[in-house]
C-alpha cells in the first residue's frame, strides 16, 4: 500500500464516521480510570512546560484531558471532520491537520508526545518510520506515550454506523512495540496492560507504553 492509499483510506474512514464516533465515545474517559492514571503519569514526566503533541488526536478528548492536567498541548490529525469536532468542543486549544509520518515540526521541538490508539492503522513495516519521526520531533529526555490494542488478531470494521467505509484496526504485542521503540532510540519507562473489559465492549487488552527519547 502506498502512502497515498494508506492515508486516503484512514482519512476517508474517519471523515465519514466522525460525528457518530464522537457521540458514541463522548464520556469514554469517565469509564477508564487506568487511562486517566497513565495520562497523569505522562503529564508528570513532561519536565519543562514546553509544547506537547497529541498525535492522531481525533475529536480531541485526550488533548483536552492533557490540557486539564496543565500541559501546553495541541492536536494533530488526518481527518478534517475529526478536527472540526475537536475545535468545536475545545475552542481554546489548537488543532492542526497533518500526518504523523511527516510532522511539520522542527527537530527536538516537543517536550512530550502522545499517540493514543493512532498507530493502529499503520502497516507493520511503517512503524519504524513512525517511531523515527517521533524521535526526531521530541527533545532529548522527553516522554512518549503510545497506546494501542494488544494481541495478534486484527479487527476489521466494515460499514460502521452504516457508512460505506471500511478499515482494519491492527493489534500488536506490547513486547514487539517496546522493541521497536528501543531500536528507534527510546529508553523504556513503563509498560502497562489492562485486560479487555466486557462492560466497555472491549475484545482486546489495552496496552500503554511510556518511553523517553534518548540523548
Amino acid at each position: 500500500m502506498t502512502d497515498s492509499d494508506f492515508l486516503t483510506a484512514t482519512r476517508t474512514f474517519y471523515d465519514a464516521i466522525a460525528e457518530d464516533y464522537a457521540k458514541l465515545f463522548e464520556d469514554e474517559m469517565a469509564h477508564r480510570p487506568l487511562e486517566r492514571a497513565v495520562l497523569g503519569v505522562f503529564a508528570e514526566l513532561v519536565r519543562d512546560g514546553g509544547p506537547v503533541a497529541d498525535l492522531g488526536c481525533g475529536p480531541g478528548r485526550t488533548t483536552a484531558r492533557l490540557a486539564a492536567l496543565g500541559l501546553d498541548v495541541f492536536g494533530v490529525d488526518l481527518s478534517e471532520s475529526m478536527l472540526a469536532i475537536a475545535r468545536r468542543e475545545n475552542p481554546g486549544l489548537r488543532f492542526e491537520r497533518g500526518s504523523m509520518l511527516e510532522l511539520d515540526l522542527p527537530d527536538g521541538a516537543l517536550s512530550g508526545a502522545v499517540s493514543f490508539y493512532s498507530s493502529i492503522h499503520l502497516p507493520d513495516d511503517r512503524l519504524p518510520e513512525l517511531f523515527a519521526e517521533f524521535h526526531r520531533v521530541l527533545a532529548p529526555g522527553a516522554p512518549l506515550l503510545v497506546a494501542f490494542q494488544a494481541g495478534d488478531e486484527h479487527r476489521h470494521h466494515d460499514r460502521p454506523f452504516g457508512h460505506p467505509v471500511a478499515l482494519t484496526f491492527l493489534r500488536r504485542r506490547p513486547e514487539d512495540m517496546a522493541a521497536l521503540l528501543t531500536r528507534a532510540g527510546f529508553a523504556p519507562h513503563s509498560r502497562t496492560v489492562q485486560e479487555a473489559d466486557p462492560a466497555l465492549d472491549e475484545t482486546a487488552a489495552q496496552a500503554f507504553l511510556i518511553a523517553r527519547r534518548g540523548a
